[in-house]
């Protein structure tokens, strides 16, 4: 049996895990940093939490003789990816990751492009606004320093506490999120700026093209780096590279 750990949190993981573990060579087990408070069920073994930087994830990786490490955690999860690298360096363990392609933008789009979340808050200027942010609650607390605004926050988990925003709606939702029902939320709230991550993918793209179809503003926190490993865009992609690495022993005609 060959034990693969894949460091989770992403729709693309949990599809990842469903398909590798149809394998019964396979054994897969699913990392998730313990960040959303009712995940969905990921029908794998998972392991909830961190593992101490990444010397402790290394020292795992040792002591369950992990074979593969797969790197499928969300596209801003700069830090796991890069003690991942490093655990798997540390390890001598193979790592492959999945790299959700970003969004470009397209004819219509009126993005401002800035590198964090401190200066989206700046970007959104001094005159009030009606601001949906679509970047989750770990950060949303950056916008605490530009209170002039209005702010419709949505996250999978209350923002607790309550952030010291003046006027502030809280939305409790999880995606997918098709464009009718984003432009009709933008529109019942009279939103005239949106800050977004760059998440890539089809669940959360609802927003962008609800905003080009309406004039809205998008404010674009740009991705980090990531370490050069080797990936995929897909879970196919990734999938059919696992194979590569473990030839399913009837197939190789042993």
């Amino acid at each position: 049996m060959t034990n693969i750990l894949i460091l989770g949190g992403t729709t693309e993981a949990r599809q990842l895990a469903g398909k590798l573990a149809a394998r019964a060579d396979l054994a897969v087990t699913l990392s998730l940093a313990g960040r959303t408070e009712s995940p969905i069920a990921q029908g794998v073994p998972v392991r909830v939490g961190g593992f101490g930087g990444a010397q402790g994830l290394a020292a795992y990786l040792k002591e369950t003789g992990t074979a593969l490490l797969i790197d499928a955690t969300h596209p801003y999860a700069a830090r796991i990816s890069a003690n991942a690298a490093e655990a798997a360096r540390q390890a001598g363990v193979p790592i492959l990751a999945l790299r959700r392609p970003g969004w470009e933008p397209v004819a219509g789009d009126r993005w401002t492009l800035v590198d964090s979340v401190a200066e989206a808050a700046t970007a959104l200027g001094t005159a009030p606004r009606r601001v949906f942010l679509a970047i989750g609650r770990q950060e949303a607390g950056a916008f605490e320093a530009a209170p002039q605004h209005h702010y419709l926050i949505r996250s999978v988990d209350p923002v607790e506490p309550k952030l010291t925003l003046p006027d502030a709606i809280y939305l409790l939702a999880r995606g997918p999120f098709p464009e009718a029902d984003e432009r009709a939320l933008l529109e019942s709230h009279g939103i005239d700026a949106i800050v977004s991550k760059n998440s890539g993918g089809e669940a959360t793209y609802g927003k962008i093209a609800a905003a080009r179809a309406l004039g809205i503003d998008v404010i674009m926190v740009r991705r980090p780096s990531v370490p050069d490993v080797p990936s995929a865009d897909t879970v196919d992609q990734l999938a059919a590279k696992v194979d590569h690495l473990f030839e399913p022993v009837a197939e190789r005609g042993v």
